[in-house]
C-alpha cells in the first residue's frame, strides 16, 4: 500500500477499514495534562474539607484522604513530565524506552 498525497492513509486489518489522520499530538510530554489533574485533586480535597465531620459521622472520610493521596502522586507525576520534557528537547533519549526511536524492540 503506497501513501499518496490526496488521501489519508488507510489501515485494513480483516474486513475494516482504519484511517490514520496526519496531525500533531496536542500533548505530547503530559506536562499540563498532569498539572491540571493535580489540580483537580487540590480542588477536590480543599472541597472537601469543610465537610470533615460529615465525612466522619458517614465513615466516609477515606474520600477526604484520597484527594489528598491523588494530589501527592500527581506532584511526583508532575515532577517525572517535567524531567522527561527536559530531557527530550535536550535529545537525551527515554531510558525507558528500549532501543530508542530507530532501533527495533527485540
Amino acid at each position: 500500500m503506497e501513501p499518496q498525497d490526496d488521501r489519508p492513509m488507510t489501515h485494513e486489518i480483516g474486513n475494516r477499514t482504519f484511517f490514520v489522520a496526519d496531525v500533531e499530538p496536542l500533548d505530547v510530554d503530559g506536562v499540563r495534562t498532569v498539572e491540571v489533574g493535580s489540580a483537580l485533586w487540590l480542588l477536590g480535597f480543599l472541597g472537601l474539607l469543610p465537610f470533615y465531620g460529615r465525612l466522619e459521622d458517614s465513615g466516609h472520610v477515606w474520600w477526604l484522604w484520597t484527594c489528598l493521596a491523588g494530589f501527592g502522586l500527581g506532584l511526583c507525576g508532575l515532577e517525572y513530565c517535567r524531567r522527561r520534557r527536559v530531557a527530550r528537547l535536550a535529545g537525551v533519549e527515554d531510558p525507558g524506552d528500549p532501543g530508542g526511536p530507530d532501533e527495533p524492540i527485540v
